[in-house]
């Protein structure tokens, strides 16, 4: 059952009746009026128990429906998104002095990126809405994300994406079957042009931020790690951020299961960002409310974001959760990457492994406790930028002839 009470201005608090606007507030503008979502909670926590849970054996999101903005299920696309593994890092923990340490692996999601979780509720909005043409706009990761679920559902995809875009993305997205535009310019310029063509030819837009129903899509990740790690919280969350909707989806999800009474404690979520791409941190560290844009520049295509669109939301996150941000270096990135792989065994792009990277530089500053733990949320696969990838390589294979005696020489067996 459909328990969605409305949309509310994040800004103005102006109350929307679901279907009567799709995007922004009008009174407040894209950036300033993103609307949150809201829901009847008494109704959901009727119908959404964790005895309902327990019984559940269906292995992905939709098993929190009650709490998800779904009016018609039969418009839910195939592919399964969600229940991703966490796994306990006690090496990890022990060298950065954590009592526990979790990894969340959102690249096993189906195009390899935590992007499907948004993708697979907003497919959903757009078959409810009617739509017949979409459209994005992305560093590469939402991109494919959305064009293998709007492909799925027979939508004509027009794709923005910035000329720099890793070319496994591109790869997905014309496979997908989506029409690719690679803008001269950055991703915010990518963005911005995508919701002049959305509004000028009357394109259901993905955009995040912009469909406040990303986020509901992406909270999912909170609420797994709730039921995943039995209702036991971690201290901390880290999370990589670019535009802000991961995270700030990230707090919804945790906010919204104590609200049911499912957990008795929140984390404080910390959003990490890369030294070249860092406007959210600035505002939080100035005491803003919102960012000032930047030209951005990292390793880390996916959080390359000058003018993060989710912005209010996220810095309401951090503030409201009592968390912070955090900058990495380009070179603490790629250290991160070689450590996710080596001792848990994740292959992640750099974006992914930022979140490890900001975790490693507070711990290694002395501001995390012993007796405190954490989770780090994985955002994408490493396939999906080998270039990116490959730099944070350290050894080189060594050629050989076909023989033994030539492996033993070269190998020094």
């Amino acid at each position: 059952m459909n328990h969605l009470l409305g949309l509310k201005c994040v800004s103005c608090a102006t109350e929307y009746q679901p279907g009567t606007i799709d995007y922004t507030c009008p009174k407040c503008g894209p950036l300033l009026g993103t609307l949150d979502v809201v829901y009847d909670y008494k109704a959901v926590a009727r119908e959404l128990t964790k005895d309902a849970l327990s019984r559940n054996s269906k292995p992905d999101h939709w098993r929190y429906r009650p709490i998800l903005p779904i009016a018609k299920e039969e418009h839910i696309q195939r592919l399964a998104v969600g229940w991703t593994p966490i796994y306990a890092s006690p090496g990890l923990a022990s060298d950065w002095n954590f009592k526990s340490l979790w990894i969340k692996d959102d690249g096993r999601n189906p195009t390899a990126s935590f992007k499907d979780r948004a993708s697979s509720v907003a497919i959903v909005k757009a078959l409810e809405k009617g739509a017949k043409v979409v459209t994005t706009a992305s560093t590469g990761n939402a991109a494919s994300s959305w064009s293998a679920f709007t492909a799925l559902a027979g939508l004509e995809t027009f794709i923005f994406v910035p000329e720099k875009a890793p070319k496994a993305k591109l790869a997905q997205l014309l496979l997908y079957g989506a029409k690719v535009i690679q803008v001269q310019g950055t991703y915010d310029e990518a963005f911005d042009l995508c919701c002049q063509a959305a509004e000028k030819w009357g394109w259901y837009n993905r955009n995040t931020a912009i469909n406040p129903y990303l986020g509901e899509g992406k909270k999912t990740g909170a609420l797994e790690i709730c039921e995943q790690l039995h209702w036991q919280i971690p201290d901390y969350v880290f999370v990589a951020v670019g535009d802000g909707c991961i995270l700030q989806g990230t707090w919804k999800g945790f906010k919204e299961f104590y609200e049911i009474g499912f957990i008795d404690k929140l984390p404080k979520i910390v959003g990490v960002q890369a030294e070249g791409a860092a406007p959210l941190y600035k505002a939080w560290k100035a005491g803003l409310r919102q960012c000032e844009p930047l030209v951005a520049e990292t390793v880390a295509d996916s959080i390359a974001v000058g003018l993060p669109r989710d912005q209010i939301k996220a810095l309401r996150a951090v503030r409201e959760s009592e968390g912070q941000f955090v900058t990495v270096s380009d070179s603490q990135i790629l250290q991160a990457i070689s450590v996710l792989a080596e001792k848990v065994g994740v292959f992640a792009e750099p974006a992914g492994a930022t979140a490890l990277a900001g975790l490693r530089k507070l711990a290694e500053a002395g501001s995390c406790h012993e007796s405190e733990t954490a989770l780090v949320m994985v955002t994408g696969n490493g396939l999906k930028d080998i270039d990116g990838a490959m730099k944070a390589v350290q050894q080189k294979p060594v050629l050989v002839e076909n023989s033994l005696e030539d492996v033993a020489a070269k190998m020094k067996i």
